[in-house]
């Protein structure tokens, strides 16, 4: 049996950390077989190494590989891409098309971004892995297919079957075998070794001296969570390639490309620890909620100090009005409840207003001031309560309301 060490040589594998070693390990032991396999692992973690690494050391290795990414096929055509199609199945299918099953009998298929299939072609990849069989868009003759399947995905399986989105019979067939890769925070004494391997690569391509690292920017990217992975540190020593020209990189260099941080908003539900240290899309989610709860309280507040403040700039305009035409039935009929203070007059010249006014305190309370109207207007309208809900400019289902708040007999 072909050697970790031979196997990392020959498809460019770079790192010694347990949990890379196991996968590898994993992978070797498995190829000779015909079993499925599934591939695990955040994204940019290097999952697309291992089905190449099944493939050439099983007894398939001469026949055909194909990797597809399922997420990046649109999902009216998946169908037709992975089983082919018969010529007038649908809009466009001028001719009868193989699909991927079909072209690589005897082969390899990897389907990465598995989890992204529909629910319809689920069933249909169900059914070749347990029986080998499928049928093109728009045929009904069953034909059969001797390929292996490989599959990567970087999504929770179990949470996408909770929530329905895949099938819970189909993770079982596919995760025959499964091989877990562990994320780069995981791999620290690798992530120099890659960065030394990149740098190289890319001083070769762009003709320019390698980037070493100073001891402290060393630790810096040791303890960066990294969550693009190999894939986020392999651009960002190609940044630092082409962009630096001191070819030593410092901390506070390197602290330019890294990004920010330490100001991240993290949601307000926990619900405890991942196992990769992110957050899930369901925590994420309550997050917004949460801010747009905040956001309508606020306005709410804004509305009803607003409201409150118009409603007291109008019972004093009503006010105003309603004394301006009832001061000689107040004086005369209007029945004393709860008097109210006010500013009292004498018949003095226009000059000496002022000096000869007695101004007393008034309450500025807006109930006692809409009861005092209510009353008002229907002692004017002799209780006639619809005379009295046209003078207050409210409806009659409002006053009748007041009425009763208030307790007022009319």
């Amino acid at each position: 049996m072909i050697d970790l060490i031979s196997i990392k040589q020959r498809f460019g594998i770079i790192g010694n950390s347990a949990g890379l070693d196991r996968a590898i390990d994993i992978a070797r032991q498995v190829a000779p077989t015909d079993i499925t396999v599934l591939i695990t692992g955040e994204s940019g973690v290097g999952k697309e190494a291992f089905p190449q690494i099944i493939h050439q050391l099983s007894a398939r290795k001469h026949g055909p590989y194909i990797a597809v990414n399922c997420g990046a096929i649109p999902e009216g055509t998946i169908d037709s891409e992975l089983f082919g199609h018969e010529k007038g199945s649908f809009t466009g299918a001028h001719e009868a098309r193989k699909g991927y099953f079909e072209v690589v009998n005897g082969g390899t298929i990897f389907l990465d971004e598995v989890a992204e299939l529909p629910l319809s072609t689920q069933v249909r990849l169900l059914r070749v892995l347990e029986a080998g069989e499928f049928m093109r868009v728009g045929s009904s003759k069953v034909q059969k297919t001797d390929v292996r399947v490989v599959a990567a995905t970087n999504v929770d399986i179990q949470a996408a079957i909770n929530e329905g989105k895949f099938r819970q019979d189909l993770y079982y067939r596919l995760n025959t075998v499964p091989v877990s890769i562990p994320p780069l925070r995981e791999r620290k004494e690798d992530i120099l070794l890659l960065f030394r391997k990149f740098a190289v690569d890319f001083a070769e391509k762009y003709r320019m001296p390698p980037l070493e690292l100073e001891d402290d920017a060393k630790h810096l990217m040791l303890n960066f969570r990294w969550p693009g992975n190999i894939r986020q540190l392999r651009n960002l020593t190609e940044q630092i390639s082409i962009i630096e020209h001191v070819r030593t990189i410092s901390a506070s260099v390197l602290q330019k490309y890294l990004p920010d941080t330490t100001n991240r908003e993290l949601p307000i539900l926990y619900t405890g620890a991942k196992p990769g240290g992110e957050f899930s899309e369901r925590e994420l989610l309550y997050k917004v909620l949460f801010d747009m709860r905040r956001d309508i309280n606020e306005l709410k507040k804004l509305v009803g100090e607003t409201v409150v403040h118009d409603s007291f700039s109008a019972h004093l305009n009503s006010m105003a009005a309603a004394g301006n035409e009832q001061h000689d039935f107040e004086a005369s009929e209007r029945p004393v409840h709860n008097p109210q203070p006010y500013v009292v007059q004498h018949p003095v010249d226009d000059d000496e207003l002022f000096s000869h006014s007695e101004v007393v305190d008034e309450s500025l309370s807006i109930e006692e001031k809409e009861r005092d109207l209510i009353r008002r207007a229907l002692d004017k309208h002799s209780g006639r309560r619809r005379n009295a809900a046209k003078e207050l400019g409210i409806s009659e289902r409002t006053l009748y309301r007041k009425i009763k708040e208030y307790g007022i007999n009319a």
